[in-house]
């Protein structure tokens, strides 16, 4: 796997609206994955967005580690992979972060307005791309 920074055709595709799965660890240790928008930030981090009554808020806040696959939306053997961890967690309390990630994914604001939201950001230790992103680091 390689270490950040990405390539700019990686961090091209992770600025589009691309379908993501993120795995997060259960009290038990068995990792668990869910569908999520997510957000390419221009420091490289990603930023993710939860209800406040999610499992995997729970699951962050106990163990950080996290992985984050984004796929090609046209080429879905095309996707990579980030592993790091959530190293921040604060409230969305005027729900501009939703909002971001809303515009980003379905061209409006979020439409829910009464569930508290909580942001995170997921910074990337490690990498790895496939298909037409396949990274240097894995072998031919």
């Amino acid at each position: 796997m390689s270490k950040p920074p990405l390539p700019p055709e990686a961090v091209e595709l992770l600025r589009r609206p691309n379908p993501a799965v993120i795995a997060t660890l259960r009290a038990d240790g068995a990792p668990i994955t869910t569908p999520t928008w997510y957000l390419w930030e221009e420091d490289g981090r990603v930023l993710v967005n939860m209800d406040e009554g999610r499992v995997r808020l729970g699951h962050v806040r106990r163990d950080p580690r996290v992985s984050l696959t984004v796929l090609d939306k046209d080429d879905w053997y095309t996707h990579i992979t980030l592993i790091g961890r959530v190293t921040e967690i604060r409230e969305d309390e005027d729900r501009s972060d939703i909002d971001r990630l809303s515009e980003q994914y379905i061209g409006k604001p979020y439409p829910d307005r009464v569930r508290d939201r909580v942001s995170a950001w997921i910074t990337v230790d490690r990498w790895h791309g496939w298909g037409e992103l396949k990274d240097s680091d894995q072998p031919g």
